[in-house]
């Protein structure tokens, strides 16, 4: 596969939901690794960082985002792997986020979650943008 190229790349709504969508999960992710460094830094951070509103807020927005893009991209074939792949992340943040009988794992979970999601963004949007597409194969054609 070839490196995407800036100035080739093709910014349609689908590869900037991508990155969207890849933003979110790395604000996710961040949130979940530098918080506790900032707890035992800031102890006013600490008692925010604790309500699961914060990390609520977080999921619903990804959701929309990332449902967006599977959906414009649903009928391709060979985008099994991208779809699997942010089910999944998603699947893994909101059972991090709103299910009670997980809440020790949930900083775990929620990483995974950010981490599957955020890569699975990434990797479709350089298969968008990479010229040739993965392993030779055209790029999908994005639905209107």
């Amino acid at each position: 596969m070839n490196p995407p190229n800036a100035k080739e790349a093709r910014w349609s709504p689908a590869a900037r939901l991508d990155l969207a969508a890849v933003g979110l999960s790395t604000l996710c992710v961040l949130h979940c690794v530098a918080l506790p460094v900032l707890v035992a830094l800031m102890p006013v951070v600490g008692q925010a960082a604790q309500n699961e509103l914060v990390h609520r807020v977080l999921v619903v927005l990804a959701v929309p985002v990332s449902l967006r893009v599977i959906w414009k991209t649903r009928p391709v074939n060979d985008n099994r792997l991208f779809v699997g792949a942010a089910l999944l992340g998603l699947a893994l943040l909101l059972l991090g986020a709103f299910v009670e009988a997980v809440s020790r794992f949930e900083e775990p979970v929620t990483i995974a979650g950010g981490v599957v999601l955020g890569s699975a963004h990434i990797w479709h949007w350089m298969r968008r943008c990479g010229r040739g597409g993965v392993h030779g194969l055209p790029v999908e054609s994005e639905q209107r």
